[in-house]
C-alpha cells in the first residue's frame, strides 16, 4: 500500500517538474544568471538538476497535500 501510495504522489510529481523544467528553460538560459559572479558550463548542469529537484519536491508536496485531503474520515481511521 505505502508503495502504490508513493507512486500516486510521485509519478504525477516527476512529469509535472519535467514539465516545469522545460517550461522554464525553455524561457531562461541558466548561463545568463549570474550567481556569485560563477559564470560556468559546470554552474548550468548543476542549475538544470538543482532546480528539476525542487520542482519534484514541490510537485510532489502539492500532490500529498491533495491525496491527503481527498481521503474520507473512514480511510483515515482505517490507518491509524
Amino acid at each position: 500500500m505505502i508503495l502504490r501510495y508513493s507512486m500516486w504522489i510521485l509519478w504525477p510529481s516527476f512529469l509535472m517538474a519535467s514539465f516545469l523544467e522545460m517550461l522554464v528553460f525553455g524561457f531562461l538560459d541558466p548561463q545568463d544568471i549570474h550567481f556569485l559572479g560563477l559564470n560556468q558550463p559546470e554552474i548550468r548542469k548543476t542549475v538544470y538538476a538543482i532546480s528539476f529537484f525542487v520542482f519534484w519536491a514541490i510537485c510532489a508536496c502539492s500532490s500529498a497535500l491533495t491525496s491527503l485531503l481527498s481521503r474520507s474520515a473512514h480511510e483515515v481511521k482505517q490507518t491509524r
